[in-house]
């Protein structure tokens, strides 16, 4: 494995943190994630009005595979001890609470870089360490309409639109498991460790790179909203989606004569390529019209023969049984810790072409507690009284 022999000790909760530390994980580092003695948020909510599989919330199943669960009442003086000692075995230290909440518990990395040296601290936040938003809350909703991309989401005149899933949260944590890797890197060459920081706002901007350089850059558009079926405010028709006479069908970027001749109407619609930018909504409602003259397989035929790019609109039951998803192995049915049987969405990276195994489903909260505390050296004795006193979870 990739990582093997490397260390993270995770306070993350929620998405972003956990999802990108579970990444880590995938490739063969271990993870030995801390919870409260209630356990992590993402036990308690998973969409859906809290949707359970195999024991755990649905979003707990998302992204704390491949971790051990340890319970720890970080409130206690003593478990942040304990929390002290574990960190003093680690390469990396990653969190996502709100900035400064580490630093309460003292576990801050100015405090911990004492006791670890060559220690990785890896946050993730909303806004960042500092600044006039630090005191915010951050979540994908948040960064969805603060950074523009609800409002480029949406059709012109119609209100604001989410994209449908917390794409920010997503896209953050795979820039969070990048910046712990380049910091690792760093650390096997250099021997230093250092302080990695990533937000759930800035991977939002991130994420818009491609629009908002075509919007800072030369003359601006009357609006950044999607027009008719355009698939979004920079790019020229007909690219976006259309209903055929059966099912919707996805016109990609092409030529838009032969994309015209495609559909009969080269000699009859007098337009130019240059001009498939101006006219854009004049030419969607053209395609949009004709397109729903035919089902979706006899198109697909039309335009394979231009090599024209198409593609079909899946929906989720669809999505279950398309070829390449099945080729890939893009969904994954494992057992989880109840003898339930559960999918998950596997790590996305090959290597040598190669998945990236499940070593370990979701774990049930505190299930390794015993296991790295004694690892320690603390004796069941010690243990017991700890237990006892709720400083860490049931053994």
């Amino acid at each position: 494995m990739q990582l093997e022999g490397i260390r993270v000790v995770s306070f993350n909760h929620f998405l972003m943190g956990p999802l990108g530390v579970q990444f880590l994980g995938d490739l063969g580092a271990e993870i030995i994630a801390i919870e409260p003695p209630k356990g992590a948020f993402q036990r308690h909510w998973g969409g859906q009005n809290s949707k359970r599989a195999g024991g755990e919330t649905t979003l707990e199943l998302v992204a704390n595979r491949n971790k051990k669960s340890i319970c720890l009442d970080l409130k206690s003086p003593e478990a942040v001890e304990i929390a002290k000692k574990l960190i003093e075995t680690a390469d990396v230290v990653a969190e996502n609470f709100r900035p400064g909440v580490m630093e309460k518990l003292g576990l801050g990395y100015e405090e911990l870089k004492k006791i670890n040296p060559g220690l990785i601290f890896a946050s993730a936040s909303g806004f960042g360490a500092d600044g006039p938003y630090v005191n915010r809350p951050g979540q994908d909703m948040i960064a969805q309409s603060l950074s523009g991309m609800a409002w480029i989401t949406g059709k012109q005149g119609e209100v604001p639109r989410l994209i449908g899933t917390s794409a920010i949260d997503q896209h953050g944590a795979m820039i969070y498991a990048a910046g712990i890797l380049g910091a690792l890197v760093k650390k096997a060459r250099t021997g230093e460790g250092g302080r990695v920081d990533v937000n759930l706002f800035s991977a939002a901007l991130n994420l818009q790179a491609e629009s908002l350089v075509c919007y800072f850059n030369g003359e601006r558009p009357v609006s950044t909203q999607q027009p008719a079926s355009v698939g979004s405010w920079y790019h020229e028709a007909p690219y976006g989606i259309y209903a055929t006479a059966d099912r919707y069908i996805g016109l990609s970027l092409g030529n838009l004569g032969v994309m015209l001749e495609a559909i009969g109407l080269a000699e009859t619609f007098n337009i130019t390529q240059e001009e498939a930018f101006a006219r854009r909504e004049e030419i969607s409602a053209v395609f949009a019209e004709r397109l729903k003259t035919k089902p979706f397989h006899e198109w697909a035929q039309i335009l394979e023969a231009r090599d024209i790019w198409y593609t079909e609109v899946n929906d989720y039951d669809a999505l279950a049984k398309d070829p390449q998803v099945l080729h890939n192995g893009d969904f994954v049915e494992v057992e989880s810790w109840n003898g339930e049987k559960i999918t998950l969405v596997a790590n996305p990276v090959r290597y040598n072409g190669v998945v990236a195994p499940i070593r370990l489903v979701p774990q049930k909260l505190g299930a390794q507690t015993e296991e790295v505390l004694t690892e320690l050296g603390i004796s069941n004795e010690h243990l017991d009284d700890l237990v006892a006193k709720g400083t860490i979870g049931p053994k």
